[in-house]
């Protein structure tokens, strides 16, 4: 199976075994200053290239935004509108497509292999390129409690703060994503290239500037988050990205800074995604194995994607 994750910045992807293991990874920068075009050329180019060193039989793509029947009905981090993602890569490919959304395959990953598999009722949230977020109740993404999940990175947290790519400015996402967190720190002191994982040991180390960053990241984001418990109750918040990969000891600031916002209500239990940076590819594995008979995931009744991949296997044969 290959498995992408399409960012604003990166394009990740793995091929991955039938045990779900990662037998290869990679990762491209997504440069969508080139227009959507190229980038969905990049996203294809991508996938073919790892569909190259393996027997690929399925394919997941998982991208931010708005996605609706394998489109990406609006993703402006990567200029798509309206983009036919899955028939374009489906063609291209020779191979059967599933494309979801960034936040509800992680969601997924997690409720059925990760830190929300014995948790009925939890909250994802993923702070790589932007942030992701899903609802996740009895390891089903809530589609009516969705929309919100799916701006969660949008709320205003800053007034006057840095432009988003949505087309406002000091959303959450500009000051608490792991691109944020690096893009403010170079801001500060002059480096340039430096993750938002180096940021984090650089904040553990007493570096001044990380920690400023790194603290105006954590407060940005307990405000949003308390808003976020308040309106769906959940039993734990599932955090992944860089500061998952940091290790759970980078979320005890953010578990504090929540604990105190949220006087007088009860306090979810706060954990690191299993798979970390990963999650959104996992997502788009679990999507891909599900086209291929193992479950039909979070969608009601007969799922088009299935009905998609029987067909072109009939065709073949």
């Amino acid at each position: 199976m290959i498995a992408l994750e399409v960012g604003g910045t990166y394009i990740k992807g793995c091929a991955l075994g039938p045990d779900g293991v990662p037998r290869d990874r990679e990762r491209w920068f997504t440069r969508p200053e080139r227009g959507p075009d190229a980038v969905l050329e990049s996203v294809l180019a991508c996938a073919a290239t790892l569909a190259e060193r393996c027997r690929a039989t399925a394919v997941g793509i998982v991208v931010p935004g708005t996605v609706d029947a394998g489109q990406a009905v609006y993703a402006t981090a990567l200029g798509w509108h309206g983009t036919p993602v899955r028939d374009w890569a489906a063609e291209h490919l020779d191979l059967p497509v599933a494309v979801g959304h960034d936040g509800r395959t992680g969601g997924l990953a997690e409720a059925r292999e990760g830190a929300g598999r014995d948790c009925r009722d939890f909250l994802f949230v993923s702070m790589g390129d932007g942030i992701a977020a899903s609802v996740v109740r009895n390891g089903l993404a809530v589609s009516e409690a969705q929309r919100g999940a799916d701006m969660l990175g949008h709320t205003p947290v800053r007034l006057g703060g840095d432009s988003c790519h949505c087309g406002g400015s000091g959303c959450l996402e500009t000051v608490a994503s792991a691109a944020a967190v690096a893009r403010r720190y170079g801001r500060a002191t002059g480096w340039r290239g430096i993750s938002a994982r180096e940021v984090y040991h650089r904040a553990d180390a007493g570096d001044p500037a990380a920690l400023a960053v790194c603290g105006e990241a954590v407060d940005a984001l307990a405000d949003v988050l308390a808003t976020a418990v308040g309106r769906y109750a959940p039993e734990r918040l599932v955090i992944g990205g860089e500061p998952a990969e940091a290790g759970a000891e980078r979320l005890a600031p953010l578990g504090e800074a929540l604990a105190g916002r949220l006087t007088g209500a009860a306090v979810p239990e706060l954990r690191p995604a299993r798979f970390g940076d990963l999650t959104g590819c996992m997502g788009a594995a679990l999507l891909a194995r599900d086209l291929l008979g193992a479950g039909t995931g979070w969608w009601p009744g007969p799922d088009p994607h299935i009905e998609r991949a029987e067909k072109i296997r009939a065709h073949r044969s």
